[in-house]
Parts: C-alpha cells; structure tokens; sequence
C-alpha cells in the first residue's frame, strides 16, 4: 500500500534536510534516502527515509519557472497547520523550511501515512467491488465535513477575498491559460466566456479545497474512508459546491466519451456521479441547484491545468510524474466534455 514510488534524482539536498529536521526536535537517524512518489503532475512529492526506516514526505514546487500563485507549499502548510486540530483527516506537518542550502523553493515535511492510493489503473483493478463502492461517497462525505469548517475559529476567515468565488475562479484559470497554453483552443475561450454570462449568485462561502479527487486522498484499504486528503495548495474560501463539482469532473463514468483522464470510477462497482452528489448531500444538507455550472467550470478547469503540467513536462522532462505528462489533446477532450454538460444541463 501507500504512494508508488518514481525513480529520480531529488529536488533537494538530503544532508540539509536531516539537519533541519534534527534541529526542529525531529528524531532522525543515519542519512536520509528520498524517492519521488505519487502521480501527482504540480508538486514534486518525495518519501523520505531514515536509516532507522522512519518515513516522511516532503513536497516542493516543480523545477524551472512556475506560474505566478501556483504550487504555493507554503500556502499548502498554513492551511494544513490550521486543520491540525480539526476532525479532517489530514497529515501532521512537521516543519517548512527555505534554505538554499536545501532547495532553491520552499520545501514542505509532514507525517508519511500508509494506505490505499488509487492513482493507477491496475491499483482500481485489484479493488473488490464492495471496496470500489465504498470509496466515492467515502470522498464525498469527507468532502462535506472539509466544507463545515469553522473559519473563525481554526483562523482562516482571512485566507482569501469573500466576493463572488465563479468570478475570481474565472479570472484566475483564464490567466493561467493565457500563461501556460501550448497552442491556440477556441472552444475553450468559448466555454469561459459561457461561464462568465452564466455565473450562479454565490449563497455560501466555506473552506474549499481546490483539487479534490481520488487520487488526492489516502484511504482505508479495508473499508474505503478516508485516512488523509492531501495537495492543499490550491485551498482557498469559496463556494462549496466548486469542490463538488470538480470531483465530478474527475469522475467519469462507464457511458462517457473516453478521454485520457485517470478512468478508475468508470470500472464496474464504482459509484455513479449521482451516487457521490447523494452521499453530499446527505452529509451536508446543501441546496445543489447550481452544482451543474460548477460541474461545467470543473472540466474547464482541469483542461487548464492539464495544459500547464504538459508546458511544464517540454520546459523540463523532470516535472513530468511517473507515467509521463497529460496526452497533447487532454485539454481538447475535457472541454468536449464541458460542452456536453453544459448543453444537458442547459447551459449554454
């Protein structure tokens, strides 16, 4: 179980960190050994070992030129330091450290947890179908109790603006796309500019995650529940029903077109996109008339950043995780898609 591990040449110096660590209480023993883990395309994530087999993980921004606001680890550690005491299952952070001696980028260390991580084929492959099942409303109850977070009280009612969510989201991916595109794509400036006429009144504002999908949890490899949501960097203050949505864009089922996005949820067992929609609802007794256009934003979105891990992957082989970059036309696929949700949703 735990993270498949991806062979390369660490991101950072290994003496310095075991000296850091040493000196922020941190037991340490012998040198320390790191091997880059995960399938995740934005930040570099590495386990590291002791000589005494104690593991961490520590997490950087990718090698090269990033975008402005992207691969924030330090965004990511603050916000997990303000969770520790909640019920979120969620790592123990150990230290954040910038040194140049250690990395020319921050560098973020947490607590390594085991189990189950459903980021390959072959890993969903090998599920029982009771344990397939299991897993999606499992995300979308952990997905609703992130959501009923006390802002004020764990310290994060100032973590971003409060105006309207789809606005900012809006202008910050169409920045990024302006940034990061490889070429020309009409359909989806058509889509954003879809999204910005069709913008729902913003009712509720709560913790929003930012990127939470299947292959961001650790789960229980008995029962499916969630043991650690992970890759918070891009968590902000928002409307829930965004983290909804964009867990059904990456949750494609059995009937939709094939894309080359990771399709474990379309294998028999799996629960439906119905299926996790009723699961937060249940646990979270949220109105989700607009969950549809965040549905739609979700697969824009995701075009978007699929596109800029493919930039990063040409700037520098390096970034690119275990199983190489996003295919060329992934970006062309999600907003074929976005415009098929958008017209059955009414939409467009």
């Amino acid at each position: 179980m735990g993270f498949p591990v991806i062979e390369d040449e660490p991101a950072l110096d290994l003496d310095v960190l075991a000296e850091l660590l040493r000196a922020d209480g941190v037991y340490v023993t012998g040198e320390l050994s790191a091997n880059r883990v995960g399938r995740g395309q934005s930040n570099l994530t590495y386990a590291i070992n002791d000589a005494a087999g104690r593991r961490w993980i520590a997490r950087r921004p990718p090698r090269g030129n990033v975008l402005e606001s992207a691969h924030d680890v330090q965004r990511e550690f603050g916000i997990l330091s303000a969770l520790q005491a909640t019920d979120i299952p969620i790592p123990t952070v150990l230290g954040e450290y910038v040194d140049e001696r250690l990395a020319e980028s921050p560098v973020v260390v947490m607590e390594y947890i085991d189990g189950l991580v459903v980021d390959r084929p072959e890993t969903a492959e090998d599920l029982s179908h009771d344990l397939r099942g299991a897993l999606g409303p499992a995300l979308a109850t952990t997905l609703a109790s992130i959501h009923k977070v006390d802002l004020i009280s764990v310290g994060l009612d100032g973590l971003s603006s409060h105006t309207p969510y789809a606005a900012r989201q809006i202008k910050r991916w169409a920045r990024q796309w302006s940034e990061s595109r490889t070429r020309e794509l009409p359909a989806l400036d058509e889509m954003t500019s879809l999204l910005r006429h069709r913008m729902p009144k913003q009712r509720q504002l709560s913790l929003v995650h930012g990127d939470f999908h299947i292959q961001n949890v650790i789960a229980d490899p008995q029962t499916g529940n969630v043991r650690a949501v992970l890759d918070w960097e891009l968590s902000t203050l928002g409307d829930p029903l965004a983290d909804v949505g964009s867990l059904l864009a990456y949750w494609p089922e059995a009937s939709d077109e094939p894309t080359a996005l990771f399709a474990a949820s379309t294998l028999p067992g799996f629960a439906s996109r119905a299926d996790l929609t009723d699961a937060y609802m249940k646990a979270s007794g949220r109105d989700i008339t607009d969950l549809p256009y965040w549905h739609v934003l979700g697969l824009w979105k995701i075009a978007i950043i699929a596109e800029g891990v493919l930039r990063r992957a040409l700037e520098d082989p390096r970034n690119a995780a275990d199983g190489g970059p996003p295919q060329a036309n992934l970006a062309d696929q999600l907003i074929d898609r976005a415009w098929r949700t958008a017209v059955d949703a009414g939409l467009d």
